[in-house]
């Protein structure tokens, strides 16, 4: 009996099992690897990170001495988003320009043109994302030390952020800060490959794809869209509407601020680092009302001047305002009702509240799931600063 040849598929196994070993004894392979995968199934990913962060949300208080870990975990994929965020951007900005998009919103637009237009912004407005995104973590190892070193590290964070925001205002010449400062992932890499079917090099057979009535210009190579169905031909229309947003410059997106409306952002910028010290200063006292009314009259009174300054000052008052000003200003309103879960507001009206609804959400179906959750955060709002803090 003669040994049987292997087969074409025994060997292609035995190749691609081979290419795979050679990868992994090759550490420098290593993250182009992992950009690509990331980069081909960007949705996957994103949900995996929604369900680590939600599962960090569940459990903030319900194990005490795994907090710092709990915590480590929900800073580490926040982080970890921001990597995943620029590697999708950069595949998109290399896509074919054949490929169609979907429209940009003015967040993305204005976002994206001061991060591709000054690098020093993006390294300042990456920094303030950081920051952010590992405040807590950063309270709650300081924590251990002792209330005096929680202080002192909560007022650097609050004056490294106040800094950051700072710059930004500078660089941006004096126009209205945007929560988040960074573009957000809005598109997804694989399924702009699967409209286009083989920019990549892999072609996409044709009875997998949907039907796609478009014609591609023998001369310019640029492809006519399908056309709508009969019964979807007013959305149609309307989705290609421009709005007076859609064909302003991006720096357009945002007025410029002078004036009181200049000094309104500057303090609503300094106003955490005013607050923390007030904190700090009546720490001993959480009923004290001295730096809630402190740091609640500074926002409201910054939200109120610069209401004022662009009646003033822009065509048509509040009403010529831009989408993006408007979005971002009814943000900075729905903000401002976190002050019921701080300080003196929280300790003297909001917490005994919370805690006669939580006692009869209890021994009830679905409600007493909720009110042990809240009652887990109790503990977040009880001993740390920043699980309430907006800015």
């Amino acid at each position: 009996m003669f040994p049987a040849r292997p087969s074409a598929e025994m060997k292609s196994t035995s190749k691609s099992h081979n290419s795979m070993a050679a990868v992994l004894l090759q550490p420098s392979k290593w993250l182009p690897l992992y950009e690509e995968f990331v980069t081909k199934n960007a949705s996957s990913v994103g949900q995996v990170e929604s369900a680590l962060r939600s599962l960090t949300y569940i459990i903030p208080g319900r194990y005490r001495d795994s907090e710092i870990s709990s915590e480590c975990v929900h800073s580490g994929v926040q982080l970890l988003s921001l990597y995943h965020d620029s590697l999708v951007s950069r595949v998109i900005s290399r896509l074919p320009s054949t490929i169609p998009r979907p429209a940009p919103t003015p967040h993305s637009r204005y976002t994206k043109y001061w991060t591709s237009h000054s690098s020093l912004y993006h390294r300042v407005a990456l920094s303030l994302q950081m920051i952010q995104y590992t405040e807590l973590l950063w309270e709650m190892v300081a924590r251990r030390r002792g209330q005096k070193t929680r202080w002192h590290v909560v007022i650097l964070i609050e004056i490294a952020k106040a800094i950051c925001r700072l710059l930004l205002l500078r660089l941006t010449n004096s126009r209205l800060l945007v929560s988040p400062p960074l573009p957000e992932r809005e598109v997804d890499p694989r399924s702009a490959e699967d409209e286009e079917g083989d920019w990549n090099g892999v072609q996409t057979p044709a009875n997998e794809r949907s039907s796609d009535l478009s014609w591609t210009m023998p001369r310019t190579g640029m492809s006519l869209p399908s056309l709508p169905n009969v019964n979807d031909v007013s959305n149609y229309l309307i989705s290609k509407v421009l709005t007076a947003d859609d064909i302003k410059p991006p720096k357009a997106l945002l007025h410029r601020i002078t004036g009181q409306g200049q000094l309104a952002e500057v303090l609503y910028i300094l106003r955490p680092v005013i607050y923390a010290l007030a904190m700090q200063k009546w720490s001993g006292d959480k009923r004290s009302w001295r730096p809630w009314l402190i740091g609640f009259g500074m926002e409201y009174g910054c939200r109120q001047l610069a209401k004022t300054d662009f009646r003033e000052r822009v065509a048509g008052g509040l009403r010529g305002l831009t989408g993006l000003e408007r979005e971002e200003l009814r943000k900075r309103g729905w903000a401002m009702s976190w002050w019921i879960m701080r300080g003196a507001f929280y300790e003297n009206i909001t917490k005994s509240w919370l805690r006669s609804l939580t006692d009869k959400m209890k021994g009830k179906p679905l409600l007493d799931l909720v009110g042990s959750v809240i009652e887990d955060y109790e503990y977040l709002w009880d001993n740390y600063y920043f699980p309430t803090a907006t800015l």
